[in-house]
């Protein structure tokens, strides 16, 4: 029997909200099941670490565990943000033996391992969960995912559902240890980039264990004008938040990116914190490092500039950006010192 084209719209709009709603009724039972603490020590509903400044340790990777706790230390930090990736601080094969290493170093050196950064984004992976249960078992309840693209040959809608089918079978993975899975909007043609299908996916999904990693910065990239309302669209799925500043620069012709200290680019500092204290969000924070640093902004193994400089140039950072947050009262006022 052949069918009209209306019908056919009909019947496809149909499936669709069904596949949708399958798989948020598998969801909705996650916040009844937030009500235990994992090994006793963690309140889910409230996150300890707001506002705790690490820096992210790509930027540090020329520095074996110890010395990289030590300088992080040193510079004023109050935890790392581990790579635990493909030519990260800690390789994912590796994961049960190093990570635990790196932990400790922090550890010893004062500080805390609030966040790790991953390339996860597939449940399936057998290094998965290897990684989320050593993260879990050292205490460490936020991890970045990796990223998605969108596949050119399927709709944005099929790309949609596909994605949510990954993240949705990762959330059972992290709910088992109790661990955060967040996604970064990253600039470009990644998903999430645009904000709305990350929220579209997120907020279907309905559970506490996927989540967003929010980048201002990434957000001033594609929205300059307009990131406050992506902002407000996500914020009750905000679990931490990477810092760092931009400006655009026209090279041959071709305007480009062009990373430069906090406060000296085209993000709003302080309209961003303020609405961050309006919406009462506190989530870890990992600061990130991209503009020229002999190497390190890179990750490189490395550096052409005196170890000094480099940590001059974090430390200045740091400063600018604990000024940000004591202005914004999202912090106390602190000493330069």
């Amino acid at each position: 029997m052949k069918t009209s084209r209306r019908e056919f719209i009909k019947n496809s709009m149909l499936t669709t909200a069904a596949i949708s709603s399958a798989l948020d009724s598998s969801a909705s039972g996650y916040v009844e099941k937030l009500k235990y603490d994992f090994n006793d020590s963690v309140n889910l509903f409230k996150d300890q670490a707001g506002f705790k400044l690490s820096v992210f340790s790509k930027h540090l990777q020329w520095l074996d565990y110890s010395e990289m706790a030590k300088v992080a230390a040193t510079i004023g930090f109050d935890g790392v943000d581990l790579t635990v990736r493909p030519q990260g601080h800690v390789l994912p094969e590796n994961v049960e033996e190093d990570l635990p290493k790196a932990v400790t170093a922090v550890r010893n050196a004062g500080l805390q391992v609030y966040m790790i950064t991953t390339a996860i984004n597939s449940a399936d992976d057998p290094k998965t969960e290897r990684i989320l249960k050593t993260a879990a078992k050292l205490g460490i309840r936020h991890y970045r995912m990796g990223y998605f693209d969108y596949v050119e040959k399927l709709s944005i809608e099929e790309n949609l559902m596909n994605i949510k089918d990954q993240l949705y079978k990762l959330s059972l993975l992290n709910e088992k240890y109790s661990i955060y899975g967040e996604y970064q909007n990253h600039s470009g043609v990644h998903f999430g980039a645009a904000i709305w299908d990350l929220y579209t996916v997120v907020n279907q999904l309905n559970t506490p264990w996927i989540g967003s990693q929010y980048d201002i910065c990434h957000a001033t990239v594609e929205g300059a004008n307009t990131w406050s309302i992506g902002l407000k669209l996500l914020k009750p799925f905000i679990k931490s938040i990477p810092i760092k500043d931009f400006k655009w620069t026209n090279r041959q012709g071709k305007w480009l990116v062009e990373y430069v200290p906090l406060g000296e680019g085209m993000v709003d500092f302080k309209e961003y914190f303020t609405l961050m204290n309006q919406y009462k969000i506190s989530v870890p924070v990992s600061i990130h490092y991209e503009y020229p640093l002999g190497g390190a902004e890179h990750g490189a193994n490395t550096i052409t500039m005196k170890k000094e400089d480099v940590m001059s140039a974090m430390r200045k950072d740091l400063i600018t950006l604990k000024k940000f947050l004591a202005e914004s009262k999202l912090i106390d006022p602190v000493s330069e010192k």
